[in-house]
């Protein structure tokens, strides 16, 4: 029988539980602590109290972090979005009171971070997945997946589950299990003939701490429920999925979610506001080798790019009758391509950058020598996918060093080159024109052209910026 104290604990870890899931679900609503408290069915007072022990930070702390968090992932998956609207979007007064508040949490600034965020994540005092340890490149965590993976999409129905959430303290999960199937089998609610285990993550451990990560520990159910102590009901909606089918090891689990993410960026998807979740197929100590047999569930949203239909548009004059039309994929390809081309002939000479894909009108990566980057400097060669033209610049690693780079430039009587018209907008200091109208169906003598035309550029802007 249940104390009367337990039964207290388990009464606001239910109400509690409310509160949690309507905050997820409204960042970017009035989230004041009337309407939440009311959300609880509790006074103000009371939930301020029951809320701050329990969670372990304040209402408006938590509110704050989880808003900050959300804009955070929304700068790491890339964004047309400017920093300005997503701070009024989710509740910050003003742009500058945003930014104070992100360089707290994270250490740097939302600008640098949407630009440098996936490099300086380690740096910030936020643990990534584990899995950095287990991956050198995404080359390998390729040949990984085609090893390890069956991945497909899928469209699944809405699933009714009976959940217990919990923050951090992963190894509690077992014993949560345990209490759901316990639970669910006095109550005669269980799913017999289709029953599923799954844990749903609720936060991005990528921008959020691990000691704070939210998740919940859930089992398929056969009917409504109602909620009971710690024991809660959850609908998971339906949609679409990436669904990996895995059979790993304990340490791979990390891997296994890292190559997930890769695999819908590589195939062209984009992520879908919804739950990510894992599915536990088997029992791992009855396995002979211990091995997890797991679907994780991401889910996507495909991009629209359709073959040889929808002609690419030209925002400088109209698209000829006759241009051969490519869609996202091959113009990803070609830069490839080029960058291997590159990286195998100049690669003791230059650091390269990986392949930026966040848009689907142009792609890009980086290039610089230790002389340059100790100047904060780097070379960019560019692909613009509307054009179809490649161009390279001198960009900076921000905007302080291109705006004394350009001033440099802009002073002088030097004008081989084209000096970007202000530094406020762009990334280039100066740029050239590599090549205007590319021919695809001879990649040998393109990326021969390419490879030559900049480094027309790149060796007479060292020799200036070397003097």
């Amino acid at each position: 029988m249940l104390t009367k104290a337990k039964k207290t604990t388990q009464e606001y870890i239910k109400r509690l539980n409310y509160a949690l899931d309507f905050i997820e679900k409204n960042l970017d609503a009035d989230l004041s602590l009337e309407k939440i408290s009311h959300k609880a069915h509790y006074s103000p007072y009371h939930f301020h109290r029951i809320f701050s022990t329990i969670i372990g930070e304040n209402l408006n702390e938590y509110v704050t972090r989880k808003r900050i968090e959300r804009i955070a992932s929304i700068l790491l998956l890339g964004t047309k979005d400017s920093i300005k609207n997503l701070s009024y979007k989710y509740g910050f007064n003003s742009e500058s009171s945003f930014s104070r508040a992100f360089k707290k949490h994270y250490g740097i600034a939302p600008s640098k971070f949407k630009s440098e965020g996936q490099n300086k994540l380690s740096k910030i005092g936020i643990e990534p997945f584990k899995s950095e340890k287990y991956i050198c490149d995404i080359n390998n965590i390729k040949k990984w997946v085609e090893m390890n993976a069956q991945i497909t999409l899928r469209t699944i129905k809405d699933i009714k589950l009976a959940s217990i959430m919990h923050i951090a303290e992963f190894e509690k999960m077992g014993s949560m299990y345990q209490k759901l199937i316990e639970w669910g089998h006095k109550n005669d609610v269980l799913s017999t003939s289709d029953f599923q285990a799954i844990t749903i993550y609720h936060d991005n451990p990528n921008v959020t701490q691990i000691l704070r990560v939210r998740y919940s520990a859930c089992v398929t159910v056969n009917k409504n429920i109602k909620a009971e102590g710690e024991i809660r009901p959850y609908i998971l909606k339906g949609g679409n999925y990436a669904v990996g089918h895995f059979e790993i090891n304990s340490k791979d689990f990390p891997k296994a979610w890292k190559s997930m993410l890769i695999w819908v960026i590589e195939n062209g998807y984009q992520f879908r506001d919804a739950d990510y979740f894992e599915e536990y197929l088997n029992d791992y100590k009855t396995h002979p080798e211990q091995k997890h047999i797991i679907n994780i569930y991401i889910p996507v949203v495909q991009v629209s790019t359709k073959k040889n239909k929808a002609k690419i548009s030209n925002c400088e004059s109209t698209t000829e009758q006759n241009q051969t039309v490519f869609d996202y994929f091959q113009l990803i390809n070609f830069m490839k391509d080029i960058k291997s081309f590159f990286d195998k002939k100049y690669g003791l000479d230059f650091k390269f950058g990986s392949i930026y894909k966040g848009s689907k009108d142009f792609s890009y990566f980086s290039l610089t020598t230790e002389a340059l980057k100790r100047q904060k400097l780097k070379f960019v060669l560019i692909f613009n996918h509307k054009i179809l033209n490649f161009r390279i610049c001198l960009s900076g690693q921000n905007k302080s060093i291109r705006k004394k780079y350009w001033n440099l430039f802009k002073g002088s009587d030097w004008n081989t080159y084209r000096l970007a018209e202000s530094i406020d907008n762009s990334l280039s200091i100066i740029d050239y024109l590599i090549v205007e109208k590319p021919n695809f169906n001879n990649m040998e003598t393109l990326i021969n052209q390419i490879e030559t035309e900049s480094f027309k550029f790149i060796n007479e802007i060292r020799s200036i910026l070397e003097q």
